[in-house]
């Protein structure tokens, strides 16, 4: 991202500090992650100390401080979900993907993330991708699923 784009969202927020997290949020939207270069630009911008945006970054699962693929996909290992066969679910998409949980291919094509529930607990087990939740899942399910993205 450039000075430009993250001066454009501090100025819709009238470079109001409070509003920290919501510019946070808005320039991973546009990034898909926060690069260390945009949080230098941030604190410069908001006049806050840049050890506290990373403070805030790290802190909750929200923001990522790396690249992320363009379909995230996260897999729901709660309760429901895991004695419905969750982990094979999981072993499946990481076997498909390449990629292990927290990781994103080097494609930039997919980043996996496994969830303690997404909310559809009647559903499990439940693979969401890019926010969408696909229920039900069994590995052949997944697979079709996956390839909608590809």
């Amino acid at each position: 991202m450039d000075k430009e784009q993250i001066d454009k969202i501090v100025a819709k927020y009238h470079g109001e500090p409070s509003a920290l997290i919501q510019i946070l949020l808005d320039i991973q939207s546009e990034n898909r992650w926060l690069p260390g270069e945009a949080l230098q630009m941030v604190a410069e911008a908001l006049d806050v100390p840049l050890t506290r945006i990373q403070h805030i970054a790290t802190f909750y699962k929200a923001f990522s401080l790396v690249p992320k693929g363009r379909h995230e996909i996260h897999i729901c290992m709660g309760t429901a979900c895991h004695v419905r066969g969750a982990s094979r679910v999981l072993d499946t998409v990481e076997g498909h993907t390449g990629i292990k949980p927290g990781e994103t291919d080097l494609d930039m094509k997919f980043s996996l993330e496994t969830v303690n529930c997404l909310g559809c607990c009647a559903l499990g087990p439940v693979i969401e991708i890019d926010g969408k939740p696909h229920g039900r899942m069994a590995p052949a399910k997944a697979l079709e699923v996956l390839k909608n993205y590809e």
